[in-house]
């Protein structure tokens, strides 16, 4: 069966390979997936839109995949206040803006136009790799 995600190659397929990875089936479905959704997916809404695209899976290869494009740059991860990590695709190197979480429907959303500048004066020894910035409220689909 073909796939409704998969066209060759595909943007996503190129920046896997351009990170030194294997374009693997999951890796670009789960990519075009992220890139495509607008908001950050949790490892389950991501299992959902694979099943619906008709692309194989298992939880513990969608969970390495995932944790594979966090590593290599090409997604990053947002915790919620219910412990359920959510992935969006980087759009652009670093990650630098910040989200807003829904407390009523869980969803969160990528505040892209919302690039906080962070003075931080670390200790000696100390240095930053990531922050992360999350509003916490409620959406407009639940106000």
């Amino acid at each position: 069966m073909t796939s409704s995600l998969e066209t060759t190659p595909t943007n996503s397929a190129l920046r896997i390979a351009a990170r030194g990875g294997r374009a693997t089936r999951t890796r670009v479905a789960v990519l075009d997936i992220l890139s495509r959704a607008g908001r950050p997916l949790s490892h389950d809404e991501v299992g959902v839109a694979l099943d619906d695209g008709g692309v194989e899976h298992d939880r513990v290869t969608l969970y390495r995949t995932l944790d594979w494009l966090v590593t290599h740059e090409l997604a990053h991860r947002v915790s919620g206040t219910d412990r359920v990590w959510r992935f969006n695709a980087a759009v652009d190197e670093g990650h630098g803006h910040a989200h807003f979480h829904c407390a009523r429907c869980g969803s969160v959303f990528c505040l892209e136009s919302l690039q906080p500048t962070i003075a931080a004066t670390l200790p000696a020894g100390f240095r930053c790799e990531r922050a992360e910035l999350t509003f916490y409220g409620d959406c407009p689909n639940c106000r």
